[in-house]
């Protein structure tokens, strides 16, 4: 699992910052990537990294504002004629499935693979057996949602060393206890899978939010992740700007991630005004609250291990 960062601008592309875009990409997990909003040219970013279009699996957005949804019509399309025939599902605010199916209409672009568009409310909108997803509204101009992504926890490892003290011979049987299933030996006995498995291995919270002020659910949506993406379109100063254009300031994402006891901080959406030299004041503002904060760039990968 690791998070690449496809923009990290905020209102209107940069020379350095193209508009918003992360994935999530969970190709050990999976085999897929999941899309977290999908400005304009998202599709031009895809080209410069490693990403197959046709392996976005889910794609998620926070709020329908041009620079978080302007990218979806070209990168869909592309995804079609690039080979992708598997099943993509989009969910979103009230109204994405217009725009997508509006654009797609009128542009004439039909897709070889199908597309699933769920218009989401709060609360729990996926569940598989292995993560979990929660959306809440946030404090922006318009609906705008976070997500709070959980990893169901993993089985503990197979005590290898204990099976081979009872003589049970390595093949086929460690597979099986691995899965947690009871197993009967040639000499009769009965083993439970769950009497061989170490501590289960915890899975990861990764919480990504869109465009907000600073309120209560980007706490909730935060508490306890490994991971907090947090909008910092402004510097601590432009306090009263952020709140006037329902944005956030370096120190309030700060104070959200220390508040909701998260490990570590990404900040991005930023705004344009600063410029490359600037970038360091703003993540020194941060981690004079939260120590463990970086500020993403286009382009930046950010390995999440199963121990942070």
């Amino acid at each position: 699992m690791d998070f690449m960062f496809l923009g990290t601008g905020a209102g209107v592309p940069a020379k350095a910052r193209n508009v918003t875009s992360i994935a999530l990409q969970l190709l050990e997990e999976r085999g897929t990537v999941w899309l977290f909003d999908c400005g304009e040219a998202t599709q031009h970013q895809i080209l410069k990294t490693a990403i197959k279009p046709r392996k976005i699996e889910k794609i998620f957005i926070t709020h329908l504002h041009g620079d978080h949804i302007f990218g979806l019509p070209g990168l869909l399309g592309s995804r079609s004629f690039q080979g992708g025939t598997e099943k993509l599902t989009i969910y979103g605010p009230k109204g994405i499935a217009d725009f997508v199916r509006t654009s797609l209409a009128v542009s004439t672009t039909h897709l070889k693979y199908p597309l699933e568009i769920i218009e989401i409310e709060e609360g729990m909108i996926f569940k598989d057996e292995q993560f979990t997803v929660y959306a809440l509204p946030l404090d922006h101009g318009i609906y705008c949602v976070g997500y709070r992504i959980v990893e169901q926890d993993r089985p503990g490892s197979l005590l290898v060393d204990k099976l081979k003290r009872e003589g049970v011979k390595p093949g086929p049987i460690f597979k099986a206890l691995k899965k947690g299933e009871r197993v009967q030996l040639e000499d009769g006995r009965l083993l439970d899978g769950n009497d061989y498995l170490g501590e289960a291995q915890k899975g990861r919270i990764i919480t990504i939010l869109g465009d907000t002020r600073m309120c209560e659910n980007a706490v909730r949506l935060a508490v306890d992740a490994d991971y907090v993406v947090h909008e910092s379109t402004f510097a601590a100063d432009e306090e009263e700007m952020a709140k006037a254009y329902f944005h956030s300031t370096t120190v309030q994402a700060a104070q959200v991630a220390k508040t909701a006891a998260a490990k570590h901080l990404i900040l991005t959406h930023i705004s344009s005004r600063y410029t490359a030299n600037e970038v360091e004041q703003l993540r020194q503002e941060s981690a004079a609250i939260f120590p463990n904060t970086i500020v993403a760039e286009d382009f930046l990968q950010v390995k999440i291990p199963l121990y942070i």
